[in-house]
């Protein structure tokens, strides 16, 4: 039976992501899915800096000062109810066939998706383009951000 997730944190010590078959090609899929992710995040900025626009032209400039936090007012939201809504992946994820697991089985909530999108952002920051290289070394093929939190990328 092909179960999405274990059915207690027994069967997740059991080895229930242990399976390579799991992480086959996920290197290549999670570096596409970025670029499709931040694409679509990208076009979303659109529509939100022309609603930051008539917010600064009603609060008298006010509403300005929320421009360099643009990306941020987008991508946090989208990371976390797309992540950590019930497909456990965003688009760019689903795209590529792949998904947000957690280790101890139970499902990924908004804030850790949060957290793993920021993690990943400030890890990037730092370790370009290390963060790509803890695959290779790496249980699971798990960047950084993921063995940190807990949290493997797997197909399916």
């Amino acid at each position: 039976m092909n179960q999405p997730f274990p059915d207690s944190a027994s069967d997740t010590a059991a080895g229930a992501y242990d399976d390579i078959a799991l992480y086959d090609g996920v290197r290549t899929k999670r570096v596409l899915a970025f670029f499709i992710d931040y694409a679509i995040v990208l076009a979303l900025c659109v529509p939100v800096a022309v609603l930051i626009f008539f917010i600064g032209i009603f609060t008298l400039g006010l509403g300005f000062f929320l421009y360099p936090i643009l990306f941020l007012l987008v991508a946090i939201p989208y990371i976390g109810m797309t992540m950590g809504g019930p497909n456990q992946a965003t688009p760019g994820m689903r795209m590529m066939g792949i998904r947000v697991v957690r280790l101890d089985g139970r499902p990924v909530d908004f804030m850790l998706a949060i957290v793993h999108g920021v993690l990943f952002w400030a890890l990037n920051a730092v370790l370009t383009p290390f963060i790509l290289l803890a695959t290779l070394v790496l249980n699971r093929k798990q960047t950084v951000h993921d063995w940190l939190l807990g949290t493997v990328v797997v197909r399916g």
